[in-house]
């Protein structure tokens, strides 16, 4: 998934060859083993890189996805390579949360005048 241009400053300088090394050493298929509830598959996800994803029509693309959804956080074991279905399930709740905190944010803001 695309880094935001906002969040880039959080991730290190080698986040690309970092990324591209764990996809290496998972061949280059899914490393969810059903942590992102998606329900649709048991054991480790079938689905691989650029290959048509299990259930679907559409091309696979591997992600790393962090964790503890913080990307200066880029221990082995925080990072885990997963298809971009398993890593948008996975972050669901996250991405609701930031959702939440936004909408607050604005709430909140007194327009000049």
């Amino acid at each position: 998934m695309p880094i935001k241009p906002e969040n880039k400053a959080r991730y290190p300088k080698n986040w690309k060859e970092l990324s591209t090394s764990l996809k290496e050493e998972a061949n280059w298929q899914c490393q969810c083993d059903g942590r992102c509830n998606r329900n649709t598959h048991s054991g480790r996800c079938p689905n691989k890189h650029k290959e048509e994803a299990y259930g679907s029509k559409s091309i696979v693309i591997l992600t790393t996805a962090h964790l503890n959804h913080t990307p200066e956080d880029c221990r082995k074991e925080n990072l885990m390579v997963m298809c971009q279905g398993c890593h948008l399930h996975y972050d669901k709740e996250h991405h609701a949360e930031s959702r939440r905190a936004t909408k607050l944010a604005n709430q909140n803001k007194i327009p000049l005048g």
